[in-house]
């Protein structure tokens, strides 16, 4: 029963329920506590045990449900036991297979014994992919010993008298490949059925933001999700290095100052406290049409930090600069972007003037401890590009990242002056798809834990 847990603690797994090594060793502790005898108590007693919010409540049922569940095998009523002498060619060869003396029994529990010791052999719970299925079924199949069936049904379709345990055990073999097949698709469920969509996250990571055509809505209502996804997976990671940062280390200087009051004995423990700063983020967008999808994903990742990130101030351009906080606020980031355009789209794209603004309305929120994240292609069709400007922020600010959807070899050809801002800027980089956003984004992060 210990490896039926396993397999149960690895369904869970598949369907985001979360279980950690230890909580695996409470399960089995719980399992034996409980017994399995019972089986609302048993379920009852794991899902205190592992699923830790209503969401996870919900996920843990239904793999349940789909873990234990067995389908009732139909199989043909057993033939009348022939007489002693009577036993035809075809009845001994029937005689001599333990599958098919099950199958004409309808010994279905045995058969299910069977089905999950074939399944172990087989390998049916490492599946992966849904074109899988017919050849797992028939590989599930070929482990319980249909290939002998198959050969007794034959040699008995041969005999005058062998038609009828002919016919039966082919109804018999037809419903077993019916629950094969059940099974198998049972277990892609278990384990596999969100293998497509990892799949299918894992390209979107590497989709080009500023593609043309623009991105499919239905992809775009994938990226979405994906990448707050991945905004938690990053704030979870920096909130327990806060916290870890936090608890410090022994200060013996502080501990022993403080057990002279106590004749030196150390009744009260300081510890060394590593102050962790969480980041004051500034991000100035350009939302032309060239790049208005990577501001939005932008955007979205950065609201989504808000366990890590102090401050987020985010600005919008085309031609003049606005603030989109309240936008944001009033309009979510999804209709954020739509939003902005209608206010300040359709301009001509005019950095140096954006810049201006900036500088004029909101220089203010930059400081000593504030990252400021441009993200644009920096083709400011021919316009001045104010690098006095640019220059003033770099001077201003703890960091400043430039995030460029078009690649390297872009920079500085046409309107581009991405190479003259890129003197001002400490980090400059091609950021056109949600992994690098991802990975640029971790590593802000990781300097402000880093001192």
């Amino acid at each position: 029963m210990q490896h039926t847990l396993e397999e149960f603690l690895r369904a869970l797994r598949a369907a985001d329920v979360r279980v950690s090594p230890a909580e695996a060793i409470d399960a089995a502790r719980t399992a034996v506590a409980v017994g399995y005898a019972d089986r609302e108590l048993f379920k009852d007693a794991l899902c205190a045990t592992l699923a830790k919010s209503r969401e996870e409540v919900v996920r843990f049922d239904e793999t349940f449900e789909r873990f234990f569940a067995r389908d009732t095998l139909t199989l043909p009523p057993p033939p009348p036991e022939p007489r002693e002498g009577e036993a035809s060619p075809a009845d001994e060869a029937a005689a001599g297979s333990p599958l098919a003396q099950m199958l004409l029994q309808g010994d279905a529990a045995a058969l299910a014994q069977a089905m999950e010791a074939a399944a172990g052999r087989a390998g049916v719970a490492e599946i992966r992919l849904s074109t899988q299925r017919s050849r797992m079924a028939r590989r599930l199949l070929d482990e319980m010993g249909l290939a002998e069936i198959e050969q007794i049904i034959a040699g008995a379709r041969k005999l005058p008298d062998g038609q009828g345990l002919a016919e039966r055990l082919d109804a018999a073999r037809k419903a077993l490949a019916a629950e094969a097949q059940r099974f198998v698709e049972r277990q892609h469920e278990l384990y596999a059925a969100g293998s497509g969509k990892a799949l299918r996250e894992e390209m979107l990571a590497r989709k080009a933001l500023n593609a043309d055509g623009g991105i499919d809505p239905v992809d775009l209502a994938m990226m979405q999700a994906l990448v707050k996804r991945m905004a938690k997976r990053l704030a979870d990671r920096y909130s327990r290095r806060r916290h870890t940062a936090n608890r410090g280390h022994l200060d013996v200087r502080k501990t022993l100052r403080r057990s002279m009051a106590h004749g030196g004995v150390p009744f009260e423990i300081e510890w060394k406290i590593k102050k962790v700063d969480k980041p004051s983020i500034v991000a100035i967008c350009d939302v032309s049409k060239s790049v208005a999808a990577a501001a939005q994903f932008l955007l979205t990742f950065l609201y989504s930090l808000n366990e890590v990130v102090d401050r987020l101030d985010a600005f919008a351009f085309s031609g003049r600069l606005i603030p989109v906080n309240a936008i944001l606020d009033e309009n979510g980031v999804e209709g954020a972007i739509l939003k902005v355009l209608q206010t300040i789209g359709f301009q001509q794209t005019d950095y140096g003037q954006a810049l201006e603004d900036f500088c004029e309305n909101h220089l203010d929120r930059v400081d000593r401890h504030t990252t400021v994240i441009f993200l644009g292609d920096g083709r400011s069709n021919f316009s001045d590009p104010r690098l006095d400007l640019m220059h003033l922020i770099q001077q201003r600010a703890r960091a400043v990242i430039w995030l460029n959807p078009e690649p390297e070899s872009y920079w500085g050809q046409g309107d581009s002056v991405m190479h003259r801002y890129e003197r001002f800027t400490h980090v400059a980089k091609t950021c056109n798809t949600l992994g690098q956003l991802e990975r640029i984004i971790e590593d802000v992060l990781r300097t402000y834990s880093a001192h």
